[in-house]
């Protein structure tokens, strides 16, 4: 009892902390307010999953409302999935194909008709009471893994697809977009495979076992919240999403040359003429110091076609457009350091001025260039 009453403690704390997040969610200020709304309401139905732990004092004999709460799980993967895509690409939109992610809801609920829905009330009350020997609540529980799976590896191709086109357009060091949504599309993962370890214990004898683990459970997805709430606090501007039209490089070359992708044509005079123009004028102009600074915006400045740009350093030269520019900012901050007429400036400050606006970032890429920290690399 003791137990049991522990665990309603704690998926009340889970319910109202994850309303909270919601309500958070829908009221800041933002500009990605289609993100915020789907997040939005993935919490509320996060929700209305995790007073399962408590419901029944409240529902008792509205078995119909209970079945259905479980069903509504079915939304939650398809709506998390839109929250990622409208996190990436700045220019997504929902439309009525988007209604296509709901069919197995409703296929669910249909299944649910003839023997549970339509069924006279003590049939509803045997379903209910075995519900885990019908063959509809197996067909459900199964479509929940599937569904939840597919949706995940989605997610994990989506993010993928961003940060090689990140790479290849932008040179803001910060990548907080693709940490922040891999890191709780693992969580969710780790979580979720919690979750179904615990639903395995239901069809043994460890009655006591499955207790410990709904508690376990509970525990975990209050500390998930509670993580989701400082998070979003903290960072209400976290995410800058990309254009989805914006291709790969490896996508605009033609078919005939993806064929020969690996015999590089830099003997091609034009080609070899492009790069030293390219490398002539980030020396000279520095654009690089612009923290922003995109590929789009480079192509403007030396005035080619972006999609010519995006061969010549990602295919060409064989480098991210990412990598291309931070090599620029690494070699002027090493200048820098190694100036004794500039040993006054702090690495703070020569970090600002070579173009990156993070400690951290400029710390990682230095590193990665010199394999040396920039103190390191000064004393030296």
């Amino acid at each position: 009892m003791d137990k049991l009453s522990f665990l309603n403690g704690v998926a009340w704390i889970a319910v109202f902390v994850s309303l909270l997040l919601a309500f958070f969610l829908l009221t800041v200020k933002t500009e990605n307010k289609l993100a915020n709304r789907l997040f939005a309401i993935f919490f509320i139905l996060t929700a209305v999953d995790l007073s399962g732990f408590f419901v029944y004092d409240f529902i008792y004999g509205k078995v119909n409302l209970e079945v259905f709460r479980w069903t509504t799980c079915l939304i939650e993967m398809p709506l998390f999935y839109l929250y990622v895509l409208s996190v990436c690409y700045s220019d997504f939109r929902l439309k009525w194909k988007h209604l296509l992610h709901a069919i197995p809801f409703i296929v669910v609920n249909l299944v649910f008709v003839p023997r549970f829905y339509f069924a006279p009330i003590a049939e509803k009350l045997h379903f209910f009471e075995f519900h885990n020997q019908m063959p509809e609540m197996h067909f459900f529980l199964i479509l929940v893994e599937v569904q939840y799976f597919f949706y995940i590896i989605s997610v994990f191709l989506i993010l993928k697809k961003y940060r090689e086109i990140y790479l290849e357009n932008y040179t803001n060091p910060s990548t907080s977009t693709y940490k922040w949504l891999f890191q709780i599309t693992a969580v969710f993962l780790g979580s979720h495979t919690l979750v179904l370890l615990k639903g395995l214990l239901r069809y043994t004898d460890f009655n006591e076992t499955f207790i410990w683990a709904n508690i376990l459970v509970g525990s975990v997805a209050l500390l998930v919240t509670c993580w989701f709430v400082l998070k979003a606090m903290n960072h209400p501007e976290l995410f800058r999403g990309i254009n989805s039209k914006l291709q790969l490089a490896k996508d605009i070359l033609p078919k005939e040359n993806q064929a020969v992708a690996e015999i590089k044509d830099n003997q091609n005079d034009a080609v070899k003429t492009q790069i030293e123009e390219l490398k002539q004028y980030m020396t000279q102009k520095e654009p690089y110091l612009d923290p922003s600074l995109t590929i789009q915006e480079l192509a403007n400045q030396i005035n080619i076609p972006v999609r010519d740009l995006s061969v010549l350093i990602n295919h060409y030269m064989d480098q991210h457009f990412f990598d291309f520019v931070n090599e620029y900012r690494i070699q002027k901050a090493m200048n820098i350091l190694k100036n004794p007429s500039k040993k006054e400036l702090t690495v703070l400050e020569i970090l600002y001025e070579v173009g990156f606006n993070s400690k951290s970032s400029f710390n990682t890429s230095f590193k990665k260039y010199t394999n040396l920290t920039p103190t390191a690399y000064r004393n030296s």
